[in-house]
């Protein structure tokens, strides 16, 4: 039976699960940012991306979250950019573009899991910022998707291609 619409996990809508500042997880750290590409290489403007990393110490946070909400209403007023959790969540944009500011993991890599239309099952990936011994053990193109790009000092593109000649590695952990 061929899946339908219906079952898919996406598309997102910025009204849904995005928060204001929810790529914002340090400040005054590095900034992270990419596009989402499908099969035929077009954007995908409508995908969700949730980030976890470790400190700057290779530290998990393992502390509540950041989020303020109006005492009133209880609208989320974004987060309190005071604490660092290690979580992230963005959403992107038209163009299929997407950014985060943090700090450089001390474990060197930015966990990611990837939810977008098309997709039966969400999809996990790492954005390496250097190198690692999980890099050694894939073949040298393969090795090339997980590796972010320092387009200059302190920011790092990474970009997400879902299918195709480009494809990156997306991890199972089952």
């Amino acid at each position: 039976m061929n899946p339908t619409p219906s079952q898919t996990v996406g598309p997102f809508y910025g009204y849904a699960l995005p928060f204001p500042g929810g790529g914002d997880l340090a400040s005054g750290g590095i900034a992270v940012h990419g596009y989402v590409y499908d099969g035929a290489g077009e954007p995908v403007p409508d995908a969700l991306l949730e980030f976890w990393q470790t400190d700057a110490n290779g530290s998990v946070a393992a502390a509540p979250g950041t989020m303020r909400r109006d005492p009133t209403n209880g609208a989320i007023l974004g987060r309190d950019g005071v604490r660092f959790t290690g979580f992230g969540r963005v959403a992107t944009d038209y163009d299929g573009h997407w950014a985060l500011r943090t700090v450089v993991p001390g474990n060197g890599y930015i966990s990611v899991c990837v939810f977008a239309r098309g997709l039966l099952h969400h999809l996990y990936t790492r954005i390496y910022l250097g190198q690692d011994s999980f890099l050694d053990s894939l073949p040298p193109e393969r090795r090339q998707t997980l590796v972010a790009v320092e387009e200059r000092e302190g920011v790092h593109r990474f970009d997400i291609h879902l299918q195709g000649e480009k494809e990156t590695v997306f991890l199972d952990f089952g």
